[in-house]
């Protein structure tokens, strides 16, 4: 299978009915399962749910909650029906929320009740206090005048909002004929879901919305980019550009329909719900998920379900690894997986694959308007390449080094910036032509605005993004060089380097060091390390020893505000430096 051109809803079909029995979702610590056949019937009843208040074709349904069951199921429901799903940042905000709400032009919001220290129930009722008094999907909201419906992703009753179980009761109830096909055949009238199709135009008769013809190039999903800088944009995603990308991502770990696959990371996010769910309803394998990460519950996790696979970022693998009960697992089913979401530190990499037993992990490497992946690691490559690099080009995808000046690709082992084209660019920012405009060349080339170098092999490393660049009197810094440097350094569990804003430089080294458990090290320890296996000027100026480092949800360091985390600690030492 080179090219995958059905739609997400056609997929999922096609695997329940080639292997009915086969487990797609396992929920390990509820002991809940779905196999492929029970999945897809849940996912019809609450398409024709959805169908039943109202929303069809092209409207935008938001899904604000972790990775509960239920989370899978109104994705795929969305797709049968030609709904686009807008996934929505756990970590938000009542302000963030609002934006999110307003410019994706959301017409069903699906939440849980929170996360964390987030009252989901309190921001909604804070932003659209007409729910209190409004019949369900009769929503009239002075903030959000495109909103028809909330609904509460979970049995319990909340005013002016539907329930899962009630769509999937209407679902349930809808007539047998309409039900889809077992080959997942369409006869020309009948939509994905197998419900009459409406007219082009929008028009609905009665409360039963259009389907229609669904296209593989259709936009399935938004994800909106994390926003570490400015307002986050809304990532217009197909049905082609997701499950094209996951297809490959899972070629490149060798995946079978045997593999059982551990997510711990968030499904609102590419890595879990490309990288993770569309790499295996491709390959017809078996999803393991975990609603939020816990260090304990991965390993429990992949022992009790004999994982083949794990995937995470780096600050993932290192909870798990220094985890105190870490040695009381048994991980020897892992195989492959992926660490991915920011740059891999070597030493951990090598942990992964010698302490948990994942000999063949792989790096992928992209961004969310990629589909997110553009090159990764294979299974067999030598260990140097694996840890040292994040891999070749997929199939389909034309990466290059160009430089940032000029947009002419540079030299094998020259820095530049990584661009990328092919079936993965996505369609663009939602309601936002300039911005896409600069993120997509006239040619068609996406710049992911990250620094990195392609040697003769077509190997490609990222050396660091052109905005976390520190330029220190002149010389530029690479923050991943020191950070991998000292990494090795005894009693560093974590690093993170970032510029600190100089009167006399312009920026000076900052590094920001989580210890180990029973470590002592000084800031002078530190730069000691340093003095002659580093330059000079890349010997950090500044040592802060702190606990965590500020991220978004989806497992990203924001490194903006470990630059002002710097600012006001080197104030409270009494150092003014601008």
């Amino acid at each position: 299978m080179e090219n995958v051109s059905e739609t997400l809803g056609q997929v999922l079909e096609r695997q329940a009915v080639l292997s009915p029995d086969r487990e797609f979702i396992v929920f390990p610590d509820r002991n809940l399962r779905f196999t492929y056949a029970e999945f897809d019937q849940r996912v019809n009843n609450l398409a024709r749910g959805l169908l039943a208040i109202g929303i069809g074709k092209g409207d935008h349904i938001g899904i604000w909650a972790t990775n509960v069951p239920d989370w899978l199921t109104y994705l795929f429901a969305a797709s049968k029906i030609g709904a686009v799903t807008v996934t929505v940042n756990t970590a938000y905000r009542t302000h963030e929320l609002e934006y999110i709400v307003r410019q994706s032009d959301i017409m069903a919001l699906c939440l849980i009740d929170g996360w964390r220290d987030s009252d989901y129930l309190a921001m909604v009722n804070e932003l659209i206090p007409e729910l209190k008094s409004c019949q369900r999907g009769q929503l009239v909201s002075a903030r959000f005048p495109r909103l028809k419906s909330v609904i509460f992703i979970g049995p319990e009753k909340h005013r002016g909002m539907y329930t899962t179980p009630e769509l999937l009761l209407l679902g349930s109830h809808a007539q047998e004929n309409l039900l889809p096909r077992a080959d997942g055949a369409r006869s020309a009238e009948y939509g994905s879901a197998g419900v009459p199709a409406r007219p082009e135009g929008r028009t609905r008769s009665g409360n039963t919305p259009y389907v229609g013809a669904l296209d593989c190039h259709d936009v399935i999903n938004m994800q909106y980019t994390s926003g570490t800088t400015g307002f986050p944009k809304g990532v217009m995603l197909t049905h082609y550009n997701i499950l094209n990308n996951g297809f490959h991502i899972g070629e490149r770990q060798k995946f079978t329909e045997k593999e059982r696959v551990c997510l711990p990371v968030p499904l609102f996010h590419c890595f879990g719900l490309v990288l993770g769910i569309m790499a295996i309803v491709t390959h017809g394998a078996t999803a393991v998920v975990n609603e939020s990460f816990d260090p304990l519950m991965v390993l429990a996790s992949v022992q009790k379900e004999r994982c083949t696979a794990l995937y995470g970022v780096p600050t993932m693998f290192i909870a798990e690894l220094n985890h105190p009960m870490f040695p009381m697992f048994d991980l020897r089913s892992l195989r492959t997986g992926i660490m991915a979401g920011s740059p891999c530190p070597e030493e951990i990499m090598k942990r992964v694959i010698s302490d948990m037993h994942a000999s063949e992990i792989t790096i992928a490497y992209g961004l969310t308007e990629g589909s997110p992946v553009m090159t990764q690691t294979s299974t067999d490559d030598p260990l140097e390449l694996r840890v040292s690099t994040v891999g070749q080009h997929l199939p389909g995808i034309d990466v290059r080094v160009v430089s940032p000046d000029s947009n002419r690709e540079v030299p094998p082992g020259t820095q530049g910036e990584v661009v990328c084209r092919g079936y993965n660019v996505m369609k663009g920012y939602y309601k936002l032509p300039e911005a896409t405009a600069q993120a997509i060349d006239e040619e068609g080339w996406l710049h992911s605005g990250d620094l990195g170098t392609m040697d003769a092999n077509g190997y490609f490393r990222i050396t660091g993004r052109i905005k976390d660049m520190i330029i220190r009197g002149g010389e530029n810094v690479y923050p991943r060089e020191i950070e991998e440097f000292l990494l090795t350094m005894n009693g560093v569990k974590d690093i993170q380097v970032a510029g600190i804003a100089s009167p006399k430089y312009g920026e000076e080294v900052g590094a920001f060091i989580i210890c180990k458990d029973g470590a002592c090290l000084s800031e002078e320890d530190v730069r000691d390390f340093c003095r002659g296996r580093i330059s000079r000027f890349k010997i950090p100026k500044y040592v802060f020893f702190v606990d965590s480092y500020p991220m978004t949800a989806s497992g990203k360091i924001q490194k903006y505000k470990l630059r002002e985390t710097g600012l006001a600690l080197l104030s409270e030492r009494g150092v003014q430096v601008v």
